[in-house]
C-alpha cells in the first residue's frame, strides 16, 4: 500500500479502514475521518494523526478517509463527482435512491463519549467537569480536582483520551450543544449559556468550526422535528 501511494495512486478507507492506513504510516500530518465511536482509539493509537470525529469525510488528496457506512457512501459519491462530474454523481444518487450530496464537513450524528475506564480519580475528575460545563472550568481547576500538575493532567489525558484538557473541555461543550439542539427547544443564545460559550455568536463560530455546519442547520437535520411531515 505504501509503494502504490509513492506511485500516486489516491487510496480511500472507509469507517475503520482508517487505522490500517495509519498503522501504514500513510495519515502521518494528515487529517483523517473515522466512525465516531473510535475516534478516540484511533487519535490514542496515532497521535500524529489529526483525527476529526464529527466530520463523514476527509479528502486529503491522494489519501481519503470516511466515517461510517451511510458516510462511506458520500465519499464514494464524492469521488464519482470529482473524476466524473455532478451529473454522474447525481444520476448515481438517483439510481440508489439516496439523499442528494453532503459535503465532507457535514456533521456526524454521534452521541457523548462516555467517560474513560480508569481505576484512579480521574473519571471523576472528568465528571465533574461535565456537571459544570456552564461554568468557567480551567485546565487548573481539572488539575486541582484531580490531584495533578497541570503537566501531569495534560499527559494522562492525552495517553488516555488522545485529547489535552483544553480540547477535552471544548470537545464536551460541544457535544452539550449537539445533545440540546438534538433534544431540546432552547434557543441558541441559551445553548450557548448551558454549555459555558457565553453569547450565541460565540458559539455559531465554534460550532461551525467543529462540527462543520452552523447549529441552526444541525438542528434542522437532527433535532426533534426533523423529518416530520406538515
Amino acid at each position: 500500500m505504501r509503494a502504490a501511494h509513492e506511485r500516486g495512486t489516491r487510496i480511500a478507507a472507509l469507517c475503520t479502514g482508517a487505522f490500517v492506513l495509519a498503522d501504514a504510516g500513510l495519515l502521518d500530518g494528515r487529517a483523517a475521518a473515522t466512525h465516531w465511536m473510535h475516534a478516540e482509539e484511533l487519535a490514542r493509537a496515532h497521535p500524529r494523526v489529526e483525527v476529526r470525529p464529527d466530520v463523514l469525510y476527509v479528502d486529503e488528496g491522494l489519501v481519503l478517509t470516511s466515517a461510517g457506512k451511510m458516510a462511506a457512501l458520500d465519499l464514494c459519491v464524492h469521488l464519482v463527482r470529482e473524476d466524473f462530474g455532478a451529473a454522474a454523481a447525481n444520476g448515481l444518487v438517483r439510481r440508489l435512491v439516496g439523499p442528494g450530496h453532503r459535503p465532507g464537513g457535514q456533521a456526524q450524528y454521534a452521541t457523548r463519549p462516555s467517560l474513560p475506564r480508569t481505576t484512579d480519580g480521574l473519571a471523576g475528575t472528568l465528571a465533574w467537569a461535565e456537571d459544570r460545563l456552564d461554568q468557567p472550568v480551567t485546565v487548573e481547576s481539572l488539575a486541582r480536582r484531580a490531584g495533578l500538575s497541570s503537566r501531569q493532567l495534560a499527559r494522562r489525558m492525552r495517553a488516555e483520551l488522545g485529547l489535552r484538557p483544553l480540547d477535552w473541555l471544548h470537545r464536551e461543550r460541544i457535544s452539550l450543544a449537539q445533545e440540546l439542539l438534538e433534544s431540546s427547544d432552547a434557543t441558541i443564545e441559551q445553548i450557548a449559556a448551558r454549555c459555558g460559550l457565553g453569547t450565541a455568536a460565540t458559539l455559531r463560530r465554534h460550532f461551525r468550526r467543529t462540527v462543520g455546519a452552523s447549529p441552526t442547520t444541525y438542528r434542522a437535520t437532527f433535532g426533534r422535528a426533523a423529518g416530520r411531515s406538515a
